[in-house]
């Protein structure tokens, strides 16, 4: 049995404005119908394989649960990391963890936001690298390479193979220059390193102890000390932060002397910026990509998707260009540029502008939110909530609120009031009243909310009971 491990803690600003902190783009349908996410735990299930082990941060929790249960896989533990520690921390972790069972499991260690079109051939390559990762080697998942790429890491090989043939890794290679990569790209002994990597819980282990041994105290006690939550596991805060944040890559695999590489060359993406996504989408004759309301007239080579459905793109004359379009925000490059759309976010960031890591749809574990008008002393939210979900007990020291249900029935408390809201039917909650909205119907249901106050943060809010045992600020 192998045991998938997506690590799923990434926040993509090179796709911004699509991918932002808040909602980052492993759970975002950037191809197809379902997002990264969910096509990563669809490839990594089926016969032969355990349900997998997520590691996430604490916002993305119930996400995960939730498109995990949309693309039907049932998931097995989520690990909760207090903070972004990078993947080595991250690794080593679902190794502790599953060795406290079973120290000779098998761990697929893999990203959750990449592209394989060939599910069944990637399970080929896996089955191909099991008896040296049972044998006690560190195998790793190279990619053919199609260009002279200078944006990934590459492998050597020992010599040349076959597409699922492993073979004896040489060496890593950081992001080369151009030269180098079509030098590399040419000898044929070389793969992309797509971060993807298949070992026993007991092998990683060691791989530790020897080259990264700095990093066991904190993670061990991080794991033996983790809690419960509701139906996730939550590392241990203060041990956690003692570990070093670093990549696998530099802790182990770049020092490690038992690594052996599968070829796979059925075609794979880690979708790392536009210029990747614009070659995964269908292109004009052309080559234009394009997504929702978007059109090109008289383009060439130009990538345009309109994120929102009441949004218009229209390009004329275009060569060569990037232009994404949400609802509040608009990304426009050259796509030779791709890589530096992270520097949007960055000057975002810098200027305080709202848009570098939040949506206007806000998703939390009950539903959605999003403000509609926002104003210095009033809001005006569309608040959808899913059949059977809850809205936690709760009060404001800063402002009061009027719900107007437009869909749905509302079960609503004020203080020691309980009662129906349905439709076209309203109700007002004064300033410091304990207060709480469900939905006990089978639809969802939606419903306008107007806040008046001289503070309308997220972070007004003051819990007192919540079934999804979230504590108290903007999220819990």
């Amino acid at each position: 049995m192998i045991h998938p491990v997506l690590l799923c803690g990434g926040s993509g600003t090179r796709l911004w404005p699509l991918s932002r902190k808040s909602f980052p783009k492993q759970f975002t349908r950037l191809i197809g119908e379902e997002s990264l996410f969910q096509a990563s735990a669809r490839r990594l299930s089926g016969e032969g394989f355990a349900a997998p082990l997520v590691i996430t941060g604490s916002d993305y929790r119930f996400i995960v649960t939730e498109q995990l249960q949309a693309a039907g896989v049932d998931p097995g533990t989520v690990l909760i990391e207090p903070e972004g520690r990078n993947t080595a921390p991250a690794v080593l972790a679902a190794a502790l963890h599953l060795a406290q069972t079973d120290p000779s499991a098998l761990m697929l260690v893999a990203p959750s936001d990449h592209v394989v079109p060939d599910a069944a051939a990637f399970r080929a390559a896996v089955r191909a690298g099991e008896t040296a990762a049972r044998a006690g080697r560190i195998v790793t998942f190279g990619i053919r390479p199609t260009r002279a790429e200078t944006g990934y890491g590459w492998l050597e090989l020992t010599g040349p193979a076959a597409d699922g043939v492993p073979v004896d890794l040489a060496r890593f290679v950081e992001k080369p220059k151009r030269d180098a990569a079509e030098a590399m790209l040419a000898s044929g002994n070389f793969l992309w390193n797509a971060g993807i990597f298949l070992f026993t819980a007991g092998t990683m282990i060691d791989a530790f102890a020897t080259h990264a041994p700095g990093l066991l105290p904190p993670v061990r006690a991080a794991v033996d000390a983790a809690r419960p939550d509701l139906g996730f596991l939550r590392l241990e805060e203060t041990a956690w932060k003692g570990a070093e944040a670093i990549s696998i890559d530099y802790a182990v695999m770049e020092r490690a002397g038992n690594l052996v590489a599968v070829p796979f060359g059925a075609g794979w993406s880690d979708l790392g910026g536009w210029d990747a996504v614009a070659t995964e989408m269908a292109a004009d004759a052309r080559g234009n990509a394009l997504g929702g309301n978007a059109v090109a007239i008289d383009c060439d080579n130009t990538l345009l998707r309109a994120e929102d459905g009441d949004v218009e793109l229209v390009g004329i004359g275009l060569k060569d260009i990037i232009a994404i379009a949400t609802g509040d925000a608009v990304l426009v490059a050259d796509r030779s540029r791709a890589q530096d759309v992270k520097r949007a976010v960055e000057v975002l960031q810098a200027k305080g502008a709202k848009q570098a890591e939040a949506f206007p749809r806000d998703h939390r574990p009950w539903g959605w939110f999003e403000t509609l008008a926002l104003s210095d002393r009033f809001q005006v939210k569309r608040i959808v909530v899913k059949p059977g979900a809850a809205l936690s007990l709760q009060s404001h020291m800063h402002r009061s609120e009027h719900w107007i249900v437009v869909n749905g029935t509302a079960r609503v408390t004020v203080d020691d009031s309980v009662h129906l809201v349905t439709e076209n039917q309203s109700v007002y909650i004064p300033l410091g009243a304990k207060h709480r909205m469900e939905n006990p119907g089978k639809v969802p249901m939606v419903l306008i909310e107007v806040q008046t106050g001289a503070y309308l943060g997220e972070d007004d809010i003051i819990r007192y009971e919540d079934i999804y045992s979230r504590g108290q600020g903007a999220k819990g």
